[in-house]
């Protein structure tokens, strides 16, 4: 019921901010710098801890990893590898509020010395110290990332949470609990990635 609830409301959310073609319209984020403000690309719905296990998992995180999670919201993704497998991350987000609310779960579980979190715009900061990206972002956002993301290094690790990556074909499909984990491997520099 809750599930079914959860639902609900982040459905009545979205109705909400869809404009005349019926796509979401972001949220204004106020300006901390006099700078206009950045509008986030979609909606904050929260990845179930079932999935961000699933997630961490087929990639294979572990102490040595440095995981950057774009669009990390509460931050359950980095926390979560951090308390379970010592991974160093970085979360990014363009909302303050998730900001905030990320540091705060990191200082509630412990994780501080590993994890931290900034407002960002994760099309424009420097991608290339992580090992293992994660997202739950949209798929017209995922296939814009594409191309930053084939130029990380060789064996990179990318996970997202229910959205394919454009047309690259991803190592690895994973269905759970009616959501889908997809895996990618960044080829190395010369070698076309596999088309699906």
């Amino acid at each position: 019921m809750t599930r079914r609830r959860d639902c609900l409301i982040a459905g009545a959310a979205l109705a909400a901010m869809a404009g005349p073609s019926g796509r979401v319209l972001a949220q204004q984020t106020p300006p901390s710098n006099g700078e206009p403000a950045r509008r986030p690309d979609v909606v904050f719905v929260p990845t179930p801890q079932a999935i961000v296990d699933e997630m961490l998992s087929v990639a294979r995180v572990g102490p040595n990893d440095v995981l950057y999670d774009l669009g990390s919201g509460d931050g359950r993704i980095p926390i979560t590898a951090a308390r379970r497998w010592g991974t160093r991350g970085l979360g990014v987000d363009i909302d303050p509020q998730r900001i905030q609310e990320a540091n705060s779960n990191a200082t509630a579980a412990g994780v501080t010395d590993r994890v931290r979190f900034v407002q960002g715009d994760l099309f424009t900061m420097d991608l290339t110290p992580a090992t293992v990206i994660t997202l739950y972002l949209l798929p017209a956002l995922n296939a814009r990332l594409m191309p930053r993301l084939l130029k990380l290094k060789a064996g990179t690790r990318i996970v997202s949470h229910d959205f394919p990556m454009g047309d690259w074909k991803p190592d690895r499909t994973i269905e759970r609990e009616s959501k889908v984990v997809y895996y990618w491997t960044v080829p190395p520099a010369g070698r076309p990635y596999p088309k699906g």
